[in-house]
């Protein structure tokens, strides 16, 4: 029979103090700081990057080239036809994502990132290459057409898992202090990528000409996508396992800690975590809806706008956006840096705002009709970008918890993105059909940034904190033993919400506290009744050669029998 810690065995019953057994996270160790390995986190980094910008090589491509084959899937219908088929063919892509995201995400967090991620690159890269292998109407009639939004389904689909095991790989590769400026280099790539397919298209309508891209130039940069392939899934294998989910995985091997009420929900699958994180995936919808509208209406829309509303030819339509590109991707990496001085929710606050005020005067420019003014405007849509999609790739995986992180990023990024990414360009083109007005696409980008600046004030500031459900990682050693040493007043640091076993604790009536040892009567009557696990805890102290110690001071002011 366990004894009765509200008595001591000197004192009588009417003058000792009442104690109570509570359990509480143990203390941080050193050994339990990851210490990022270099050369691991510059491959991690390399290898999710050649998958970003595939992908957007693609997005770009296809983009730029909608006008040239749009003759080629439907040549007896109106150009405006052709135009909305193949804008509703990207759409549709999107509408495969969600699917691609919850299946992905749910394997991601169950046999993890890095098989995963090998598995959606090759997807994609095999169905961008089959783009280029497409008969055209002359071959197959209206089976073409059905072939072409098939392919971009599967495409799709494969892109579903793509992103949001990226950002997940590489925040929990990445330094607490320097999340932001490294996942920013996602995004970076994401939008060379974009440039490199644009430049491509355009390299390919100066040398062959608007009549041979028709007959068989537009295939050639699908095509290009094989060797491109091939090279980023070659880096991409040869990566490993986030530290932070493999530790993860040892954790729920050797049952060190308790699943809280939400993990135990979400392991039950998508719904669970759905369930479990709902307002975490709300409001990562919105933020991923307005950065993304912005994105999109830059990247894949504005070549149509300026061929179809402004005048433009099909090449200088895709090579006016170029520039401006290269120089947005380039200052991608510096708001991430930003992020991690000043906070995440602050520099999406900039994104948000600076689209609400400069979205009008970007397209009142983009209408003058010259090129400098033109090049000026789409500078002015690109700067919001900037800001917003910088800082997703480290923002958006830090609300959920490492068990259902991929997942969780699956559906809310994913969701987002074909309800109002990929959509972008269909809906502000018919938007500008239906009413006349060029400036609709404007009215649209502010609109969707109003709510996402909303969104930001119940985003979790994760700048500089541990992922969590994850141990605080850090760049060397020395840094290790000062998070070590600063645990108890560092505001970072919330040990409620790392992977740490719990120990025992016996509190009196005055506030005076003693840790109790783990094979106390009362410890062990105590955890039965709490559901705590005292032998993985006992176990993981017999492991680590040590006594786990409770976080926070206790005092020794109170005997224990």
């Amino acid at each position: 029979m366990p004894r009765d810690l509200s008595q001591t065995a000197t004192e009588p019953a009417a003058t000792t103090a009442r104690r109570r057994i509570v359990f509480r996270k143990r203390r941080l160790r050193v050994g339990d700081v990851n210490v990022v390995d270099r050369s691991m986190l510059r491959r991690a980094i390399g290898g999710t990057i050649v998958g970003n910008t595939m992908e957007w090589f693609d997005v770009g491509v296809f983009g730029y080239l909608i006008t040239t084959m749009g003759p080629v899937f439907l040549p007896e219908a109106d150009s405006s036809v052709q135009t909305l088929f193949l804008l509703g063919t990207f759409a549709a892509t999107f509408v495969a994502r969600p699917a691609g995201g919850v299946v992905f995400g749910w394997l991601g967090d169950k046999i993890g990132r890095q098989r995963v991620l090998a598995a959606t690159l090759i997807m994609m890269a095999a169905s961008t290459f089959a783009l280029g292998l497409l008969p055209g109407y002359a071959q197959l009639g209206l089976g073409a057409a059905v072939l072409l939004v098939a392919v971009k389904l599967v495409q799709g689909f494969s892109t579903g898992g793509e992103y949001a095991g990226a950002t997940t790989f590489v925040s929990e590769y990445a330094a607490d202090r320097r999340r932001g400026f490294l996942a920013s280099f996602l995004d970076m790539g994401s939008y060379l990528g974009f440039a490199l397919g644009a430049a491509l298209v355009s390299g390919l309508q100066l040398a062959l000409g608007s009549h041979a891209m028709g007959e068989f130039g537009w295939r050639i940069p699908f095509l290009v996508a094989g060797p491109l392939g091939a090279t980023a899934i070659y880096f991409r294998l040869r990566i490993e396992e986030s530290p932070a989910f493999k530790a993860a995985l040892d954790a729920q091997e050797h049952s060190l800690h308790d699943l809280a009420e939400k993990d135990e929900a979400a392991a039950k699958g998508p719904l669970g975590i759905v369930r479990a994180y709902w307002r975490e995936i709300v409001v990562s919808m919105v933020l991923v809806a307005a950065a993304n509208t912005v994105g999109y209406a830059l990247t894949s829309y504005m070549p149509t706008y300026l061929t179809e509303s402004k005048g433009y030819d099909e090449l200088n339509g895709t090579l006016l956006t170029i520039p401006v590109l290269v120089v947005m991707s380039l200052c991608i990496p510096l708001t991430g840096r930003l992020s991690d001085r000043i906070g995440r929710r602050p520099v999406l606050w900039i994104g948000a705002v600076s689209t609400i005020v400069l979205a009008v005067p970007a397209f009142a420019l983009i209408g003058v009709g010259s090129v400098p003014a033109t090049l000026a405007g789409l500078a002015l849509i690109a700067f919001p970008v900037t800001f917003y999609v910088a800082n997703l790739a480290s923002a958006l995986p830090a609300q959920f918890p490492t068990a259902s992180r991929y997942g969780g990023m699956g559906i809310a990024y994913n969701f987002a993105v074909a309800i109002f990414g990929g959509t972008t360009p269909f809906i502000v083109d018919a938007l500008i059909h239906s009413t006349g007005n060029d400036m609709m696409p404007a009215y649209y980008l502010m609109g969707t940034s109003a709510v996402g600046a909303v969104a930001v004030f119940f985003l979790h500031e994760s700048a500089g904190r541990p992922l969590p459900g994850s141990m605080p990682s850090v760049e060397t050693p020395a840094e290790a033993h000062a998070v070590v040493a600063r645990q108890d007043h560092d505001p970072l640091l919330d040990l409620t919400h790392m992977p740490l076993a719990e120990v025992p604790l016996a509190v009196a009536d005055d506030g005076a506290v003693v840790q109790l040892p783990l094979d106390h009567p009362a410890a062990a009557d105590a955890a039965e009744r709490e559901g705590v696990d005292l032998q993985a805890t006992a176990l993981e102290a017999q492991a680590s050669g040590e006594e786990p110690v409770a976080s926070g001071p206790v005092s020794a002011s109170i005997p224990v029998i």
